[in-house]
């Protein structure tokens, strides 16, 4: 594969750019953020998105991509189940990225590239996770459940749903007043901060899943900022995004 390395390695070089792989299943705003972030790192970015495939042909992440200049592929049922690896080889992709996608990643594909497959969950991980867990269905458990934070969970994929190492998380305030979706917009406003600065970090090698399973970033990997949840009644405000 072009460009792969495996990520026990050291950084990538300057001259070597990772080639990504997106897949969607819906609007795409997290792919949108994405572009956005690489586009402002201009040279410095890490890595291009080579390909956006969905498993729905209507998906509007489809269309970010065409008006992107970007591969978009309506994967058929060959393309997301045992084709897909051979799909993304097709386009030597050297890292995968699943921006609400909804399926489960076939094992051929977590395992070739290990470590190199990354979701963005809308909760704090372990919990309100597993199947059937998404969007919404999410968003709502988490209100029924009286947690008072909430928020998304960055992590490399293995061939569970919502299920491999956890990269970083970025917890927010519950209201006692949040309907799933005031608390859907909060957790999706800071995964647009979150989401592209850690696709980002594994791209250029400082994030990076070792042989034991565990995480290991780089002193120059990203860092965010958090607040504990006895914070959470005076947080609703705190915009601080983390640096570029």
């Amino acid at each position: 594969m072009r460009g792969y390395r495996h990520p026990a390695t050291t950084l990538l070089s300057d001259a070597m750019s990772s080639r990504i792989a997106v897949l969607a299943s819906g609007g795409g705003s997290n792919l949108q953020a994405l572009l956005d972030h690489l586009s402002a790192l201009g040279s410095a970015a890490p890595g291009a998105v080579v390909l956006v495939a969905s498993d729905q042909p209507q998906a509007l992440a489809l269309e970010r991509a065409r008006l992107a200049g970007i591969e978009a592929v309506a994967m058929d049922r060959a393309q997301r189940t045992e084709g897909l690896a051979d799909l993304l080889r097709a386009r030597q992709v050297d890292l995968v990225v699943l921006a609400g996608y909804l399926r489960l990643v076939p094992a051929a594909v977590t395992t070739a590239w290990r470590g190199r497959v990354v979701n963005v969950h809308p909760a704090l991980l372990p919990a309100f996770g597993g199947k059937g867990m998404y969007g919404q269905h999410v968003h709502a458990a988490v209100v029924a459940s009286g947690a008072r934070v909430s928020g998304p969970t960055i992590h490399f994929v293995d061939d569970e749903y919502d299920h491999g190492a956890t990269i970083a998380q970025w917890p927010v305030p519950v209201f006692a007043t949040d309907t799933p979706a005031t608390l859907g917009l909060r957790v999706l406003e800071v995964e647009h901060l979150l989401f592209p600065r850690v696709v980002a970090d594994v791209a250029a090698g400082r994030t990076v899943l070792g042989p034991d399973g565990r995480v290991t970033t780089t002193h120059d990997a990203i860092r965010f900022p958090h607040f504990a949840a006895s914070d959470a009644c005076g947080a609703a405000d705190a915009h601080d995004a983390p640096p570029t």
